[in-house]
């Protein structure tokens, strides 16, 4: 089978890249830069040298590729987790997203790919009682961040799922975290946590749901062979209140327990959208994955024989 990847330098493009080699399939991935490129070569990958917003160039290169399968892992996300960072890598990740995701869509479209996966959140559903399922709505009405992205999500998915003579299928990762992410024990949370600079807002009572990147990568390839049109949400067995979570990640880290803020002094320092991961967000169920594509998540790791994940 032919795959080609947008996205295969990413932190979850890396571990991807490597599940499908290793599967044996053909893997084209696209890349702007030729010393990246070389890196893809290396590791046996077709490198297709490409700017993903030059609708001719991306077309070239998915033409020449034929895959069966194309894989859009496409995002513009900073190093630093801030809201600052995070407001100001919003506009260019959107921007990949909508006319980057259409410009490979389109190419898709007419070099005949016959199954198409598109990265997408889990975190956004919106907030209520119990689990959230593929098809609970996206927070659209949540604090500012959260629902522009939910609205920039939304209209992505549809986009995909409504095209015709396509097999598209929506991933709804949850929270990342393993080598490269922001959670990892050099990661920019990590760091953040040490500095005491991570607190817990309110009673801690969001829920939130977590993926290791190298269960996201395997989730992909099972899309890949077997997934069926539509939607998945691809989380681990254990959603969990960030009052747990991150008092046992700081443990994990072998630093002091994190702070407690008020809502109103979260509201007055980082802004709505920090209460609402703080104290609205809703756990995700991947029930529909581990019935249809064998999903098999590892527990997070900073749980794994913690007093707290014995606690609760």
């Amino acid at each position: 089978m032919r795959i080609f990847v947008a996205g295969a330098t990413g932190v979850i493009g890396r571990p991807l890249i490597a599940q499908l080699l290793a599967k044996g399939y053909h893997v084209t991935a696209l890349t702007r830069s030729p010393e990246k490129a070389e890196t893809l070569a290396e590791q046996g990958v077709e490198p297709a040298i490409a700017d993903v917003f030059d609708a001719d160039a991306v077309q070239a290169v998915v033409t020449r590729a034929q895959p069966d399968v194309v894989i859009e892992q496409l995002t513009s996300l900073p190093k630093t987790y801030t809201p600052e960072s995070m407001q100001a890598a919003a506009a260019l990740n959107d921007r990949i997203r909508r006319e980057g995701g259409a410009n490979l869509l389109k190419a898709s479209l007419a070099a005949g790919v016959r199954r198409y996966v598109m990265q997408s959140i889990a975190f956004w559903a919106v907030p209520g009682a119990g689990l959230a399922d593929e098809e609970t709505p996206l927070a659209e009405d949540a604090s500012p961040a959260v629902a522009d992205g939910s609205r920039t999500l939304k209209g992505l998915e549809y986009r995909l799922l409504e095209t015709p003579n396509i097999e598209g299928i929506v991933l709804r990762y949850g929270f990342f975290y393993g080598p490269g992410t922001w959670y990892a024990a050099d990661g920019d949370a990590a760091q953040q946590v040490r500095q005491q600079q991570f607190p817990i807002v309110g009673n801690g009572e969001g829920v939130w749901s977590w993926i290791h990147v190298e269960d996201a990568a395997a989730a992909t390839v099972a899309a890949v062979d077997r997934g069926n049109s539509g939607i998945y949400l691809i989380a681990d067995d254990r959603p969990l209140e960030v009052r747990l979570w991150l008092w046992a990640y700081a443990q994990w880290l072998n630093t002091p327990p994190p702070p407690h803020v008020s809502v109103e002094q979260a509201l007055r320092i980082s802004g709505a959208d920090a209460v609402y991961y703080g104290t609205q967000m809703r756990g995700v169920s991947n029930a529909k994955a581990k019935r249809e594509l064998n999903f098999q998540p590892r527990p997070l790791e900073w749980m794994v024989n913690t007093a707290v994940a014995q606690a609760s």
